[in-house]
């Protein structure tokens, strides 16, 4: 096996982050759509503005605060609020997940998160989609007081397993988040779920896929 380890973002690459709006879509009605992207734009906005600043928050906070400005914005009645926060702690996995993870592990890899999420998120949401015990690792931003793609975040992997950067791959489907890791010296995959057009021609992944699957092949 090529990489000895293989490090996944977590929200949007293993977890579903519009599947939270989704189970409440019925009640929200037709500003669901509209109102589950401005959250997730806002949370990552959030994130970058505050490392930007040098002024922390953990991410459930800015989770938090995303959706406010979201149901403002979208005129979605604040009463769903915590239906959504709680959807948002057990969020679905994407339906390759399990066995992916199941054929690294399988073949030998040591498998880590690497997520701007709080501990406490992480753990919920590991929890909840069953796949806790197939880490050997879960490393929080919250650790390095800063988000990605801030080059001490992409450091507690390097730290943890006391290897160089490029003895790792580094599984995203944020093409930004793609970008700041192969500053790093990652190896790169992009799990380009949407088929979005790419971006930072002059920080390219490895590979692009369009999902998990095939990811032990690459």
């Amino acid at each position: 096996m090529a990489e000895a380890v293989y490090l996944f973002d977590a929200y949007g690459t293993l977890f579903d982050v519009h599947s939270a709006v989704r189970r409440h879509a019925g009640g929200i009605g037709a500003e669901a759509e509209r109102l589950s992207a401005l959250w997730r734009a806002k949370q990552l906005e959030y994130s970058w503005v505050r490392s930007l600043m040098g002024r922390y928050r953990d991410f459930w906070a800015l989770t938090e605060e995303a959706l406010d400005y979201a149901l403002a914005s979208c005129g979605v009645d604040a009463s769903f609020r915590p239906g959504l926060l709680d959807a948002y702690r057990s969020l679905d996995c994407y339906p390759e997940v399990p066995a992916v993870l199941d054929t690294l592990r399988r073949r030998g890899a040591r498998l880590a998160i690497l997520s701007n999420g709080s501990p406490d998120m992480l753990q919920a949401a590991l929890r909840a989609s069953g796949l806790a015990d197939l880490f050997d690792a879960v490393l929080s931003a919250d650790e390095a007081q800063c988000y990605k793609t801030g080059a001490a975040v992409y450091e507690l992997a390097t730290t943890r397993f006391r290897l160089y950067p490029e003895a790792i791959s580094f599984q995203s489907s944020n093409r930004w988040d793609v970008a700041g890791a192969t500053a790093f010296g990652f190896r790169t995959i992009w799990i380009n779920r949407s088929g979005a057009p790419d971006e930072y021609p002059d920080l390219p992944p490895s590979a692009t896929l369009a999902s998990l699957s095939g990811l032990e092949a690459v």
